[in-house]
C-alpha cells in the first residue's frame, strides 16, 4: 500500500488565510469526484471560514475528559475507519490533550499517511522548531506548540500563504481575525508591522531553503553538474597567506549585496602540502574559520592533489556561482614552472561560474600600490640586489666566459669574440647600471686584449683596427650603463609621482568625505612616511594642545619632546620623533601640510557653525516662548484677573452660587497656568540636559493611577484596563507620571464629546506597553515626528489652549526613564500613544 501524500499550507502569521486556502483546495478536489472529508477545522469564530466548509463531510471529533473538563480532539480511529481519499486537518502543530493516542497532531497525520490517506494541513512559521527562539525574540511570545522541521520539510508540497503586513492589519482592524475587544491589543502587540515583516521574511527564507534542497536533489538525480544560478553562492578560498582576512570580508560583502550565501573552502593537498603559501598554519586557518562564521559564512575543507580541480568540484557540488581567491604571490618563473592555480581555475571554469581575483596586501601589511614615502622611495637607479648580481657577473662571470671562448678561439675569430663580449657587457650593464657596466667594460677590454688580440698574452695591440674595436667596446659598455641608469631613475621618478598623486587623491577624498578629516589625514601621513609619534599641536595659552595624532603609543605632549617639527598656520606645528626626512620627502610633505591646514580651518568653521546653529535654536525657542507667553499664558491670567476684580467690586452683591463660580474659575485657570508654566520649565530642563532620574521598582497600576489623580477635569471619561500581575517597572515614577498625565490630558482634549479615552497596559516580552487611546481626528503619519516637537499643535485645535509642549515633554520624560513613545492609528479613527517601558533595568533601544 502506497503511503499517503502530505500537502501543507505554511502561513507567516495567524489570519493570512491558511485554513481558507485548505478548504478551498478540498472543495476543488471534491468537485472533481475525490472523496474528501474534514477531520478537524478550527474556524476561530470567523464566519467566512465556517462558510467555506460548505457541504464537505465532517468526521465527528472525539471528546476527551481531562482535569474535570471536556475537550474536542481529532478522532484518529474514526478517520482510519472512514478512510477517505483526502482528509483536511487544521493546525498541524497542535498538542493533543492527554488521553489521545498520540501526543502531537502531526503524529496522527503520519499514522493517516501510513494507512494510505492523503492529508492537507496547515501550520504557521512560528511553530517550526528551528525558528522557535527567533520568533520569541521578535514577538516576545514563547510558542508552546512546535513541530519538527523534518515533518514539514518531508511534505510532498509546501505552499506559502502570504499577505503584506498592511493588508493583514487591515483585516484585523475590520474584525476579520479577532473579536473587536481584542483588536487594539493585538495590533499593538503581536500584529505590529515590524513583527509581521520579520515573520514574513522568516517564512520566505525557510521555504526558499526547502526549495533549494529539492533543487539540489533534482540535479543529483538527473546528473546535472553545471551550476544553476537560482541563488547566488560565493565561494572564497581559505588559506594561511597574508591578506586572507580581507579576502573573507570582501567576499562577505559580495554575498550580502546579492543576498547570497558565503562558503569558505580550504584545500588540503593530498601529498601533505597546504594550498597556497608555505606560511599556512593550523592556527591561522582556525582563526579565519572563526572569522568566516562571524560574517555568516559556512566552512568546507576538502583534500585534493590539484587545488584548481578541488575548488571546481566544491563549486559544482554547492551550486556556487562565484569563486573569490587572492592574487598569486608566486614569481612568474614559479608560475611557469609549477603552473598557476588562477589560470587553471579560469580556464576550467570557463562559461560555468565567475572567478574574482582580489589583490591583497604584501607581507608588510601595505596594500599593493599604496603610496608611501619612506627612505626606500628615494630615487635609485637599480636595487642593491640587482647591482650585487651584476658586479658578481662582471668580476667572476666574465673570466669564466673567457675560459669558454679561449677553447673555441681558433674557430670563432676576433670579430665574433668581440660581439660575444659586447653582448655580455650590455647584459651586465642592463642588470646593474653604471658601476657594474663600467667595470664589465674594463674587464672585457682587458681580457679581450690579453687572450684574443695579437700578439696574444700581452697588452700590446699590433693592429690599429683591433685597437679601435676594443675602444668601441669600452665606449659602448659605458654608454649603455649610463642609459640604463637614466632609464631606471626616470622609472623611479614615475613611480614616485604616481605614489604622490595617489596620496594626494586619497587625502583629497578624506577631506571631501569626512566631516572632521584631521585625524585621518594625520594618520595617513604617519603611515605614508613611516613617522613615529606624528601629531598636530597648537598653542592654547601657556600650554600645547594635541589636535590629532597618528601614534597614540608614542604621543608627544610638547613640541620640545619631538625630534622634528614643521610649522603650520596660526602657530600650530606638525611634530614627530625618529628619523629625519630627505629633501625630496620634505618637498612632498609640504604639499600635504596644506591639506592639514585646510582640515584645521574646516574644524574651526564647523565649530563656529555648530555654535551658530545652537544660537539659532536658542533664538527659535526664545521666539516661540515669547509667542506662547503673549497669547497662551495671558489667557488664563486674564480670566483670573477678571474673576478676582469682580469679587473685589464693592458695588455688587454676589450671590453664593455666583461667588462660587468665580472662585472656581480662578482655581481652574490657576491650575491651567500652573500646568503651562510647569511644561515650560520641564522643556527647559530637557533642552539643557538637567533631567535627573531616580529609577526604582514600581507597579504600572500605581503610576497610571497617580497620573490620572494629578489631572483635573473630565477624568471620569477615562476607561482603565490595567490588569494585575504585570511585571514591575524600573523607572523614575515621578517623570513617568508626568509623561502619562500629559498624554491622557492631550487625549481628553482631542476626543469628541461623549467619547471615552482608554488607558490599557500589557506585557510584551521583557517590556510593558501602556497605551493611551483616543477617538479624535488622529495624527497623519507624515506629522508624527513633528507633533512631538516643542510648540507644535498642528492645527488640531486652532483656538485651543496650551503652548504645544505636552507631547514634547511626555516624549522627553519617557526617553529619560529608558522608554520609547510611539504613535499609532486607532482602529476606527483616532490616535494611540504607546509608551514602551523597561522591566529589567535596560533601556529600550529607540529606533532612529
Amino acid at each position: 500500500m502506497a503511503r499517503g501524500h502530505l500537502r501543507i499550507y505554511l502561513g507567516a502569521a495567524p489570519g493570512v488565510g491558511k485554513t481558507f486556502a485548505m478548504l478551498n483546495e478540498g472543495r476543488r478536489r471534491a468537485s472533481r469526484g475525490t472523496d474528501v472529508a474534514v477531520a478537524y477545522i478550527e474556524t476561530h469564530g470567523r464566519a467566512n471560514t465556517a462558510a467555506q466548509i460548505g457541504d464537505l463531510p465532517l468526521i465527528p471529533r472525539q471528546r476527551v475528559e481531562y482535569r474535570g473538563r471536556t475537550f474536542e480532539e481529532l478522532d484518529l480511529d474514526a478517520v482510519l475507519a472512514r478512510k477517505p481519499d483526502v482528509v483536511l486537518v487544521d493546525e498541524l502543530a497542535h498538542t493533543n490533550v492527554p488521553g489521545c493516542r498520540h501526543e502531537k497532531r502531526w503524529q496522527d497525520v503520519e499514522t493517516m499517511r501510513d494507512a494510505g490517506i492523503n492529508v492537507i494541513s496547515t501550520v504557521n512559521v512560528q511553530h517550526l522548531e528551528s525558528l522557535h527562539d527567533v520568533v520569541e525574540q521578535i514577538t516576545g511570545i514563547d510558542q508552546q506548540e512546535t513541530i519538527p522541521d523534518s515533518v514539514v520539510r518531508g511534505a510532498d508540497q509546501v505552499e506559502l500563504v502570504d499577505q503584506t503586513p498592511e493588508a493583514l492589519r487591515r483585516r484585523m482592524a475590520h474584525g476579520n481575525i479577532y473579536a473587536a475587544e481584542k483588536v487594539d491589543a493585538a495590533l499593538g502587540n503581536y500584529f505590529r508591522v515590524g513583527n509581521l515583516t520579520a515573520l514574513r521574511e522568516l517564512a520566505l527564507l525557510w521555504l526558499a531553503d526547502k526549495v533549494d534542497l529539492s533543487l539540489q536533489d533534482y540535479r543529483e538525480r538527473h546528473g546535472i553538474a553545471a551550476p544553476w544560478e537560482t541563488k547566488e553562492r560565493v565561494l572564497v578560498t581559505i588559506t594561511g597567506a597574508p591578506g586572507g582576512d580581507d579576502l573573507i570580508r570582501r567576499s562577505a560583502r559580495m554575498a550580502r549585496r546579492t543576498r547570497g550565501e558565503l562558503i569558505g573552502v580550504h584545500v588540503v593537498r593530498s601529498d601533505g602540502l597546504r594550498a597556497g603559501s608555505e606560511r599556512d598554519g593550523a592556527d591561522t586557518i582556525t582563526q579565519r574559520r572563526v572569522l568566516l562564521e562571524e560574517v555568516g559564512g559556512r566552512y568546507v575543507e576538502v583534500v585534493g592533489a590539484d587545488i584548481a580541480d578541488a575548488l571546481l568540484q566544491v563549486a559544482r557540488a554547492e551550486n556556487a556561482t562565484q569563486i573569490v581567491l587572492g592574487a598569486s604571490r608566486n614569481s612568474r618563473w614559479s608560475d611557469l614552472w609549477r603552473g598557476s592555480v588562477v589560470h587553471r581555475l579560469v580556464r576550467n571554469a570557463m562559461g560555468q561560474l565567475d572567478v574574482h581575483v582580489i589583490s591583497g596586501e604584501d607581507h608588510h601589511g601595505e596594500p599593493r600600490g599604496a603610496a608611501t614615502f619612506t627612505r626606500s622611495s628615494r630615487l635609485q637607479s637599480v636595487s642593491p640586489t640587482r647591482r650585487a648580481i651584476a658586479l658578481a657577473l662582471a668580476a667572476a662571470g666574465l673570466p669564466l666566459f673567457t675560459v669558454a671562448l679561449v677553447a673555441a678561439r681558433d674557430s670563432m675569430g676576433l670579430q665574433n669574440t668581440l660581439l660575444c663580449y659586447l653582448l655580455a657587457v650590455v647584459g651586465i650593464a642592463t642588470v646593474g647600471g653604471v658601476a657594474p657596466g663600467l667595470l664589465a667594460s674594463v674587464v672585457a677590454f682587458l681580457l679581450l686584449n690579453f687572450y684574443f688580440t695579437p700578439p696574444l698574452h700581452t697588452f700590446t695591440i699590433a693592429n690599429g683596427r683591433d685597437g679601435f674595436a676594443l675602444f668601441a667596446l669600452l665606449v659602448i659598455g659605458g654608454v649603455v650603463s649610463v642609459l640604463v641608469d637614466l632609464a631606471a631613475r626616470r622609472r623611479a621618478e614615475a613611480y614616485r609621482a604616481r605614489a604622490e598623486a595617489r596620496m594626494l587623491a586619497t587625502m583629497a577624498g578624506i577631506t571631501a568625505d569626512d566631516p572632521d578629516p584631521l585625524p585621518r589625514l594625520v594618520d595617513q601621513l604617519g603611515s605614508a612616511f613611516g613617522l613615529a609619534g606624528l601629531a598636530v599641536m597648537a598653542p592654547r595659552g601657556d600650554r600645547w594642545e594635541v589636535e590629532a595624532a597618528a601614534d597614540a603609543a608614542g604621543l608627544i605632549r610638547h613640541p620640545d619632546e619631538a625630534d622634528h617639527r614643521v610649522a603650520l598656520a596660526d602657530g600650530a606645528v606638525l611634530v614627530w620623533s625618529g628619523r629625519s626626512l630627505t629633501g625630496e620627502e620634505r618637498e612632498v610633505l609640504a604639499s600635504f601640510t596644506t591639506q592639514v591646514t585646510l582640515a584645521r580651518h574646516r574644524r574651526v568653521l564647523q565649530r563656529e557653525a555648530e555654535q551658530a546653529m545652537a544660537q539659532a535654536k536658542a533664538n527659535e525657542l526664545r521666539n516661540a516662548l515669547l509667542a506662547a507667553v503673549s497669547h497662551d499664558l495671558r489667557t488664563p491670567l486674564a480670566s483670573i484677573r477678571a474673576a478676582a476684580t469682580s469679587l473685589l467690586a464693592r458695588d455688587i452683591e454676589w450671590q453664593p452660587e455666583a461667588r462660587e463660580e468665580l472662585l472656581r474659575t480662578i482655581d481652574d485657570e490657576a491650575a491651567r497656568l500652573n500646568n503651562l508654566v510647569g511644561n515650560l520649565l520641564d522643556m527647559s530642563r530637557l533642552r539643557t540636559g538637567e533631567v535627573a532620574t531616580r529609577p526604582q521598582v514600581v507597579g504600572a497600576d500605581e503610576v497610571v493611577g497617580a497620573a490620572l489623580a494629578s489631572l483635573r477635569g473630565a477624568t471620569h471619561a477615562v476607561v482603565l484596563d490595567v490588569p494585575d500581575g504585570l511585571p514591575p517597572l524600573i523607572v523614575d515614577p515621578a517623570l513617568l507620571e508626568r509623561a502619562l498625565a500629559n498624554l491622557v490630558d492631550n487625549a481628553l482634549r482631542c476626543s469628541p464629546d461623549g467619547a471615552a479615552v482608554r488607558v490599557e497596559a500589557g506585557a510584551v516580552g521583557d517590556t510593558v506597553h501602556v497605551r493611551v487611546i483616543d477617538r479624535g481626528p488622529g495624527i497623519p503619519a507624515a506629522d508624527r515626528d513633528r507633533v512631538v516637537l516643542p510648540f507644535q499643535r498642528l492645527g488640531d485645535q486652532p483656538g485651543g489652549l496650551g503652548v504645544g509642549l505636552g507631547l514634547a515633554v511626555a516624549k522627553g520624560f519617557v526617553e529619560a526613564v529608558g522608554g520609547e513613545l510611539r504613535i499609532e492609528d486607532t482602529p476606527g479613527g483616532g490616535a494611540t500613544m504607546v509608551v514602551v517601558l523597561p522591566t529589567d533595568g535596560h533601556a529600550v533601544a529607540i529606533a532612529p
